[in-house]
């Protein structure tokens, strides 16, 4: 009897238990909801945004669902960043956003106001080009040329934060936008008639963006 009546209140015990954890969770999750109420929702109807954009202010008016991509090409004009696969696999959109390298196509525009966000345009210029752009056309790396800005802004964004990175951190760089790093980086010597090692490939043009 004894040890039926232990097991009866191990059971009850547990019982309260889970109820008593439940119960706490709910509140959690109540006053959760109750810190969102004095949020005011966006949308349907446009909203008022000011961007920083290439150390510029930019006010503009944009439905809530309005990608930074989209916001960039079709009301700035800033075209040098792509539209491609529009879902983040392919980088081609590539921007910085407070320095680090962001995919304009998985931003909606009313995240932005506040960030610092760098285009391709913001970077150089065809009169001004910078060390790395002059890198990739000395050393004929841009392929077809199309996603070339996204490869600019990601490896911009790696040498700002490391000066002499090594070939594998280019790599790993470049391989959010595609798995041409290699061909990117030794595309010039491959094309001689006596091909150099791509190690002595990586040190010219590292040397050449830096």
């Amino acid at each position: 009897m004894d040890d039926q009546i232990s097991r009866r209140n191990f059971l009850r015990g547990v019982g309260v238990s889970a109820i008593a954890g439940a119960a706490a969770k709910a509140r959690a999750a109540a006053q959760s909801v109750e810190s969102f109420d004095d949020q005011k929702p966006l949308g349907p109807e446009p909203v008022e945004l000011v961007l920083e954009i290439n150390g510029s202010s930019r006010a503009i008016e944009v439905e809530p669902r309005v990608t930074l991509l989209d916001v960039l090409r079709d009301r700035f004009q800033l075209t040098g960043t792509k539209e491609v696969c529009d879902r983040a696999t392919c980088g081609a959109c590539t921007v910085l956003v407070n320095g680090q390298p962001t995919y304009a196509c998985m931003k909606l525009a009313v995240e932005m106001p506040g960030q610092q966000i760098t285009t391709i345009e913001g970077i150089g210029s065809p009169d001004n080009l910078t060390p790395l752009q002059r890198a990739f056309i000395e050393c004929d790396a841009m392929m077809c040329g199309y996603c070339t800005p996204g490869f600019i802004m990601s490896l911009t964004a790696l040498f700002r934060s490391s000066p002499n990175p090594t070939l594998t951190e280019i790599k790993k760089a470049c391989s959010a936008i595609s798995a041409g790093a290699e061909v990117m980086l030794t595309s010039s010597g491959q094309q001689r008639e006596q091909r150099t090692p791509e190690k002595k490939e990586f040190e010219e043009f590292r040397g050449r963006a830096e």
